[in-house]
């Protein structure tokens, strides 16, 4: 089946960067397509799944490592489910749920995305900032500020290209890896006891609640949308050939990688049931409580520096993921696409607010009780991914062969029910217990109104796709679609606006603005004074700088008008934005020509950043020349 070739290519700055065709012989076939699912194994191993899987050892031995296995399983089929869609329809998650359901299902699913990318951004937040605490002792609300920093990291990285963004999570996850094969090496766990965790058994209100966030933590809705993008920046052929092969890769790499992740989360369980849960210490439920007990408990004092270090590289590389999947959500849902800086910006403020909020009116002790809330949250959301993901992958009509068959279906179907029959059980427990407690009658009405929205977002996300009607509703290309080139007639401006600011540059501007018109053009000089006198008494200034400034652009004029040229000066005062944007309108400009001289960064800020400003608020063609 052929790709579907878009415009609104999803991750579009990598899309197709790294080229599978190329002849490869060996092993080196395979890691072309290595690396994706190391990117989507980091969401299955962040801070969020220490708190989860800590107070699951602590408290329950290992009574919960088979909640991890089997949330292992789910992982594995559903994120083979999420490659599958990218690979064969190249179109990421986001992109397949905009063409299928209505806009008004599309703003809710969305919304609850950016709602579980948010939990896990505050998983890695308070998890960085504890590792921080943990490893220098600089206090948590300082360590969540620095976390801030690291909004420069991922563009930093992706300057280098996917390959090296790739081998530094990679580089990350060794790191997380190798510190708990240590440590479980140092606690020496019984074997025999760690098999009959495997084993189900039956859970109860506390340890549902538990276990429902280790699905949370393991099961990760944004990883969903992250890895059906993250295929798509392998270039692949458009034979049934290729397209076999590269979902046979990807199986690979998500079963080597997604089992290392549940080795780590695993270890995590084992080390905190053999040195907490064995020796009495069922309490600890706090990631700084199991750092400090470490040490005296193994008899080792590199246990918590390696338990620190870890934390920090598990938040670390978490972030980076958890940045790329955000911006697959807003392209692929609002066709809206935002300068990455300030995308990881604002995600990155929307996790640090509420840990500060926690921190500073609660103090660090509740730090880990919104770990495990924030895990929660997440597995709350994961009916919202999973459900339109079966439904994408099950369609023939869109899928072709590589429709999942029967026996696929049925399982993902079953995982499907699991998931939210546990949310279900388990949010209706709390409520229950909340309403027992005679809690404000508001909070019983919001609960309620939730309520009711959830089940109607869900029953109609799960049969609009069956209805005929709602299928392939709309385009999911971020751009227009293709037209014919009918009309490319552009007349002369008949009012060109010249923005001068007295340089060497003013003769390069001019003459490109007499290149845009004729002679029958009239070319309106404007230059804006800002002299301190200026900005304080504006047009009322009368100061030499404004005098010599008002005779220069007249001079201009005179010039012109000598060459048969109709010209008139304009001289703004105070902000040099708002007076040319206002002489322009002023004027009834049809274009405006300005100067670049090319500083960017600091320089910006210490000289002014003119054009972006004006262009943004003038709807005439703004034609910019480098000086």
């Amino acid at each position: 089946m052929p790709h579907q070739h878009l415009t609104g290519n999803s991750l579009s700055d990598v899309h197709e960067t790294i080229d599978t065709t190329k002849p490869r012989k060996g092993i080196k076939r395979f890691l072309a397509y290595i690396g994706p699912a190391y990117l989507v194994s980091v969401g299955y191993m962040d801070p969020g799944n220490w708190a989860t899987d800590l107070q699951g050892g602590a408290k329950f031995g290992y009574q919960l490592i088979w909640v991890l296995l089997m949330s292992n399983i789910m992982a594995l089929l559903l994120q083979s489910l999420s490659a599958r869609l990218g690979i064969v329809r190249r179109r990421d998650l986001a992109q397949a749920n905009r063409e299928t359901y209505s806009p008004t299902i599309n703003f809710c699913l969305y919304i609850l995305a950016e709602i579980a990318i948010a939990a896990c951004d505050l998983a890695e937040v308070l998890g960085m900032a504890l590792g921080i605490y943990l490893l220098t002792g600089l206090p948590l609300i300082w360590g969540v500020c620095i976390t801030v920093l690291d909004t420069f990291l991922l563009l930093w990285l992706q300057r280098f290209g996917m390959r090296k963004l790739e081998a530094f999570i990679v580089a990350l996850i060794i790191v997380i890896g190798a510190s708990f094969l240590i440590q479980i090496f140092l606690a020496q766990p019984n074997v025999k006891e760690i098999a009959t965790g495997f084993i189900p058994t039956k859970l109860n209100n506390e340890a549902l609640y538990i276990a429902v966030g280790i699905i949370g933590a393991t099961v990760m809705p944004h990883n969903l949308y992250l890895h059906s993008a993250l295929v798509q920046t392998r270039k692949i052929g458009n034979d049934v050939k290729s397209i076999k092969k590269a979902i046979k890769y990807n199986i690979i790499d998500s079963t080597i990688a997604l089992n290392a992740a549940f080795l780590v989360n695993a270890g995590i369980l084992i080390i905190a049931a053999s040195v907490f849960f064995s020796t009495g210490h069922q309490d600890v439920a706090k990631i700084e409580d199991a750092h400090q007990l470490l040490a005296p408990l193994l008899g080792s004092e590199l246990a918590p520096i390696l338990f620190a270090i870890a934390l920090i590289a598990a938040g670390q590389s978490s972030t980076v993921t958890g940045t790329m999947a955000g911006q697959i959500v807003m392209e692929g849902y609002l066709k809206l696409r935002i300068n990455p800086m300030l995308r990881r910006l604002i995600t990155r403020l929307i996790a640090v607010i509420p840990a500060i909020l926690v921190i500073v009116i609660y103090g660090d002790e509740e730090i880990d009780a919104l770990l495990i809330l924030s895990q929660v949250i997440l597995s709350i959301q994961l009916g919202f991914a999973v459900i339109p993901l079966i439904h994408f992958v099950s369609d023939k009509k869109t899928m072709g062969e590589f429709a999942i068959g029967t026996f696929t279906k049925i399982a993902a179907w079953l995982i499907a029910a699991v998931l939210i029959y546990l949310n279900v059980q388990m949010v209706v427990e709390q409520c229950i217990s909340f309403f027992n407690e005679g809690g404000n009658i508001f909070w019983k009405i919001a609960i309620i109104i939730f309520a009711l929205f959830f089940v109607w977002l869900f029953v109609m996300m799960t049969i609009m796709p069956l209805i005929k009607k709602y299928e392939h509703k709309s385009s999911v290309r971020i751009h227009a679609k293709e037209k014919l080139l009918s009309n490319l007639t552009i007349h002369s401006p008949k009012i060109i606006a010249i923005a001068l600011d007295f340089s060497d540059g003013d003769e390069k501007l001019i003459a490109s603005a007499l290149a845009q018109g004729n002679t029958t053009s009239q070319y309106v000089l404007i230059h804006i004074v800002e002299s301190a006198t200026a900005k304080y008494l504006g047009k009322f200034v009368d100061d030499d700088e404004a005098r010599k400034d008002k005779e220069r652009l007249e001079n201009y004029c005179k010039q012109l008008q000598q060459l048969g040229y109709t010209a008139i000066a304009q001289i703004g005062y105070k902000n040099r934005v708002k007076e040319i944007q206002r002489l322009v309108q002023q004027s009834n400009a049809n274009m405006l020509v300005m100067g670049a001289h090319r500083h960017s960064g600091l320089k910006d800020y210490l000289f002014g950043e003119t054009i972006d400003s004006v262009r943004h608020k003038l709807d005439i063609p703004v034609l910019i020349v480098n000086m």
